[in-house]
């Protein structure tokens, strides 16, 4: 009982904070539902007074889907976003391992220039890839923001998963090459199973980036209607519809659904991940 009133401030101010956080999300949830003319007559918190009686209505989200080519943008975000976190993803591990595990000259090195990229500003390199890109005939190609994508992504990855495969028990790496195990593997029988909290820790930063990204995706890709994604669909909702709060509103919560579950689905492995580092020796 004393602990539970101890500790009861903390968690009725954690309470607050969740429900300050949820608060606007939930009004646009609930916005999303309604019909227009509701929406210019009433507040969406005037329905939580009777939501029986609230009209709600799923055609906010059927126009957006066929009407808006919100389902088209959705696709095309789902094909830049997978391939996109799923190569730099192995790129990382791969290099993680190699930068951790496997002596060569020159590593030391190799890591601090890796880790001297995380600050520098992306937007530097938009005309020297661009002109590249053109060279090589890749731009406004699904294949050209692929890599672009995973060249901003490798130097968080790359840092991220050598500071958790290096900080690995090292007898384990001395076991398997006393058995024989070659570098590859000692690297997808052990490094890569030991491996998953961090891994998922940088998928869920990779896939978040890349789906909500515009910049890269309008540089690289352009907004033409079959390769736009999901985030430039809802720019030009903004700018052009900006008074039609019900398409708005649905158009946001289709953007958001596929990383809430990603973000969910991982959370475990997430929560892992991120405080891994702080318990190693």
């Amino acid at each position: 009982m004393e602990s539970f009133l101890t500790k009861l401030p903390v968690h009725v101010t954690l309470l607050v904070i969740c429900a300050i956080w949820l608060l606007p999300a939930l009004g646009l949830l609930i916005t999303s539902f309604r019909p227009r003319e509701a929406i210019l007559e009433t507040g969406w918190w005037t329905v939580l007074q009777n939501p029986f009686d609230a009209n709600f209505q799923l055609e906010n989200y059927i126009q957006v889907l066929t009407a808006e080519g919100m389902g088209q943008a959705f696709l095309n975000s789902l094909t830049i976003t997978v391939p996109a976190t799923i190569i730099p993803i192995a790129m990382a591990a791969f290099a993680a391992y190699a930068l951790s595990w496997m002596r060569f000259a020159g590593r030391q090195v190799i890591f601090f220039i890796v880790v001297g990229l995380l600050v520098v500003p992306f937007q530097m390199t938009f005309i020297p890839l661009l002109r590249a890109y053109n060279f090589l005939g890749i731009s406004g190609t699904f294949l050209g923001l692929w890599l672009a994508h995973t060249g901003y992504g490798m130097p968080l990855g790359i840092y991220l998963l050598r500071n958790y495969i290096g900080t690995l028990p090292k007898d384990l790496i001395e076991a398997a090459q006393v058995d024989g195990a070659s570098h590859m593997t000692i690297f997808s029988r052990v490094i890569l199973p030991l491996s998953l909290p961090a891994i998922a820790s940088f998928a869920v930063f990779q896939f978040l980036w890349v789906w909500n990204d515009l910049m890269v995706a309008l540089v690289f890709l352009g907004g033409t209607s079959d390769v736009a994604p999901v985030t430039y669909r809802l720019s030009n909702l903004v700018g052009s519809r900006g008074q039609d709060w019900h398409l708005l509103t649905s158009g946001a919560f289709i953007s958001t659904i596929v990383p809430l579950i990603v973000f969910f689905a991982l959370q475990r492995y997430f929560i892992r991940g991120i405080l891994a580092g702080s318990v190693k020796g």
